[in-house]
């Protein structure tokens, strides 16, 4: 059996039916993606908390320098296919049931279902606090105006999505804040929620960029990684 668990943002967020099934897991699988580690080690907390033994996996290296869309989704389907390898030897090796803790929700922005897909027919999901409920919990907004949609995106689409009329975008995995020509959008920004490094912004592009940028770098220095996620919105 293999399940797939959301936790949100550590332990604070783990919900009574995820934990449930933590404690009836025989172990965890997680990628270690270096020697020092941060986002394993939250893991490692929540495990720890729970009774329950956490293994660690290397994580295959991906190329960061794909050409194009197609590049992108060839190297990341690669790179999955590597984690599969990695993870199917300890499941076979082992056996019993394994848990697998997913940042946030597993619903958006992650891969484990994608792999775990591909590890068996015995598996579930359980669900996590997302990103975006955090967003917009902290800036106590809602993600949409009234009778209106919300596109939720990676940074990497956001020009082609902002050029095909999109206004209202909830923007995950940007790495990198290039906004330039959006000046008079709002935007309500955050990085590493839920935790002690935690950073918000909100306000007028043109007016917090400057700071934004400031708020980020300081999330990194606290935590040795940042996580961030905004909402940006056109001039009504």
């Amino acid at each position: 059996m293999i399940r797939v668990l959301g936790f949100g943002m550590g332990p604070q967020h783990v919900t009574p039916e995820v934990a449930q099934a933590l404690r009836g897991c025989d172990y965890v699988i997680a990628a270690s993606k270096s020697e020092e580690d941060d986002l394993l080690a939250v893991r490692r907390v929540i495990c720890e908390q729970y009774g329950v033994e956490l293994v660690a996996v290397r994580d295959p290296e991906r190329d960061r320098e794909p050409v194009g869309d197609g590049g992108y989704v060839t190297a990341v389907a690669d790179w999955h296919q590597a984690r599969v390898t990695a993870y199917r030897e300890v499941i076979e090796a082992r056996g019993g049931t394994v848990g697998f803790l997913v940042w946030g929700d597993p619903a958006l922005y992650d891969s484990p279902i994608r792999i775990v897909s591909q590890l068996g027919d015995d598996w579930d999901v359980l669900p996590g606090i997302s990103a975006p409920q955090l967003l917009a919990a902290r800036h106590k907004i809602v993600l949409h105006s009234v009778g209106q949609p919300v596109h939720i995106t990676t940074a990497r689409r956001l020009r082609a999505d902002i050029d095909a009329g999109q206004t209202n975008l909830v923007v995950y995995l940007s790495g990198f804040l290039e906004l330039g020509g959006l000046e008079d959008w709002q935007i309500w920004w955050g990085a590493n929620l839920g935790t002690p490094s935690e950073e918000l912004v909100a306000g007028r592009v043109g007016t917090v960029l400057g700071g934004l940028a400031e708020a980020r770098a300081r999330a990194k220095a606290t935590a040795g990684w940042v996580m961030d996620i905004y909402l940006l919105r056109a001039p009504s």
